[in-house]
């Protein structure tokens, strides 16, 4: 067993985001959250179809 280390206290963070960046950041976001959204459809799209295969199978 290794050694036992006392949990260290949490830290906060701060960080300074200009408008520009997080504007960009929100755009990529929302890129992302479609994209998701589309591969999700996807997925369950096929899911459905090869179940429906197997009943037929």
């Amino acid at each position: 067993m290794g050694t036992v280390l006392p949990a260290s206290v949490p830290q906060t963070l701060y960080v300074t985001v200009r408008r520009d960046e997080l504007r960009q950041l929100r755009e990529e976001r929302d890129q992302l959250q479609k994209k998701v959204a589309q591969m999700t459809s996807m997925l369950q799209r096929v899911q459905y179809a090869s179940s429906g295969a197997a009943l037929h199978a």
